[in-house]
């Protein structure tokens, strides 16, 4: 079952296409830009969006949310009755238990994780963690492993099974790539510089390739200044709190990632979470904050901060920007993106969801992103105006006590850059940009044909299936892995226990006849797992809003 708050601004779904059409043809809702003709007392508040903005979350079938439901309960009886049994001898104990010397000690760890751990995840294990022995391009070779004690412990067999088509990987430009032309200014300075730094931003590593490389962020995101950080999970974690801390709001999406999370609760601010991609609920909140300010003492808050992404990797939705930069300037709000997914994904240019949207830089106070998926390295940077990457030079924990950035990998950053950039004297970035485009959008379009239901923005490379039924997750990838198609699955708590899912990466690498042979094998598969829940045909309509509460500014 569709998880009711991931549906955006209205809980709009397919099946209300007909008050759309009556809608429309009233005038009260244009076509050309969902918020146009959003009226507040008849006024019109003007066209956010420059082009249509269409995402998808459909709700499943009442039958598939108690099947779900009720597979989890089987499977939850049946991991006590063996629990039971290996309380008693009659099943063999292979999970680690706590010795006799510590039985009145507390758990180390909760109860029910232990639990879920043990009895339903383990029954599908062999689904993750299978480990690869090429590049992660378009197709790698997969290490074949095997297990004797149903997932408990795995053994290799010494086979490599070639040329699995890679849907799994954030490889969204195909920049991870052993092409020795690609490559030569990465193993030039590789034999420059060795692969480690061996020291901090703030002492010995800075080099003055990081300063080349942040330089050229600036340039490529339009912005005055850029800092660069080797770990893509620690430029939000470590950078947050130094931004914000106590006394201070931050207002973060539901489903935001872990990294965001993090961050947000090492800053000691006060943290409130509005619902997924909903202006009404942001606004809400910030409206609180105004007029409350911080409760007990009502004084206001020192600052208020949003916290989105611009494309979220679990939902394949895109941030809501230009609403969000209506609200933020309306309300006085600083507003930091993570373009983790987006930067290299989405625009023109593949300059990410700001120049998607036709936007300014300088409309988002902290850009963030990270180099570890559309430009095949590692790392992240945050960038915007110069005081505040000078203050982060200064206080973030990153700086002051993680590793650099190795300079191989800095020079791969710079490479793609420059490709994207044009700077290289072709125009082999921007193609990679347009191929994306267009292999996201017939994969999608093919998936919404067959009657999958699939969540996210017509444009985003990230594509979840949705699977629903525990027992199919693993039945799903097993089968995918005989077609020698490698595939990402995720549950339960990665997603809500009811929407286990799918995701597929789509890459400006996939050539059509793989996507074709991916597509086929969905087909083919959907049927025999009886995965094709969709009850509508794709529509040519936007979503709209039942109802507006918003006043939102040009």
């Amino acid at each position: 079952m569709a998880n009711p708050s991931a549906v955006c601004n209205g809980h709009l779904h397919h099946h209300h296409h007909q008050k759309q059409n009556n809608l429309l043809k009233s005038g009260i809702y244009k076509k050309n830009g969902i918020t146009k003709g959003m009226k507040k007392n008849g006024i019109s508040n003007g066209t956010l969006y420059k082009k249509t903005f269409i995402e998808h979350f459909e709700q499943a079938p009442m039958y598939v949310a108690v099947l779900t439901f009720l597979g989890f309960g089987v499977g939850t009886v049946f991991g006590y009755l063996r629990d039971f049994m290996r309380a008693w001898g009659l099943e063999k104990r292979n999970v680690a238990t706590e010795r006799e010397q510590q039985k009145d000690f507390v758990p180390l760890y909760q109860d029910f994780e232990n639990f879920y751990t043990r009895n339903l995840y383990m029954r599908i294990r062999d689904n993750w963690n299978r480990p690869i022995c090429s590049v992660p391009g378009p197709q790698f070779d997969l290490m074949e492993r095997v297990t004797d004690d149903y997932n408990w412990t795995f053994r290799f067999t010494g086979r490599i099974i070639k040329n699995v088509i890679n849907m799994g990987s954030y490889n969204y430009l195909g920049f991870a790539e052993t092409d020795v032309n690609a490559l030569k200014t990465v193993t030039i300075e590789l034999q420059k510089y060795g692969t480690g730094i061996c020291s901090t931003r703030q002492e010995m590593g800075t080099l003055d390739k990081h300063i080349e490389l942040e330089k050229l962020v600036a340039k490529f995101l339009g912005v005055e200044d850029a800092m660069v950080f080797g770990m893509g999970f620690a430029t939000n974690s470590m950078n947050i709190p130094a931004l914000v801390g106590k006394g201070c709001l931050i207002l973060s999406d539901e489903l935001n990632h872990t990294s965001l999370v993090l961050g947000a609760r090492l800053s000691g601010a006060t943290i409130r979470i509005f619902k997924h991609n909903n202006m009404q609920s942001l606004e809400k909140l910030l409206r609180d904050a105004i007029i409350y300010g911080q409760p007990r003492s009502r004084r206001a808050w020192r600052k208020i901060i949003i916290l989105v992404e611009g494309i979220y990797s679990m939902e394949g939705s895109i941030v809501r920007l230009p609403e969000i930069v209506s609200l933020k300037k309306k309300y006085k709000a600083y507003l930091y993106l993570d373009e983790a997914h987006s930067i290299g994904a989405v625009g023109a240019t593949g300059r990410g969801v700001v120049e998607y949207f036709g936007m300014s830089p300088d409309d988002v106070d902290v850009l963030m992103g990270t180099f570890t998926k559309s430009f095949g390295a590692a790392g992240g940077y945050i960038a915007g105006k110069k005081d505040l990457v000078d203050f982060l030079r200064t206080h973030s924990h990153s700086a002051v006590y993680a590793t650099s950035m190795c300079p191989p990998v800095a020079e791969q950053i710079i490479r793609a850059m420059k490709c994207l950039m044009g700077l290289d004297g072709t125009t082999q970035g921007l193609q990679r940009v347009h191929q994306l485009g267009k292999n996201t959008r017939y994969f999608r379009r093919r998936l919404h044909e067959m009657g999958f239901i699939i969540y996210g923005n017509d444009d985003s490379p990230v594509v979840p299936l949705l699977l629903y039924m525990p027992g199919k997750i693993g039945a799903f990838s097993s089968r995918m892995l005989e077609k020698n198609i490698g595939v990402v699955v995720v549950g339960f708590p990665a997603t809500p226990i009811t929407e286990s899912r799918a995701r597929f990466c789509v890459s400006a690498a996939h050539t059509r006849e793989m996507l074709d042979t991916v597509l086929n094998a969905l087909d083919e598969l959907g049927d025999f797992l009886h995965l094709k829940y969709s009850r509508y045909s794709k529509s040519s309509h936007p979503e709209l809003y039942e109802e507006t509460r918003l006043e939102l500014e040009d």
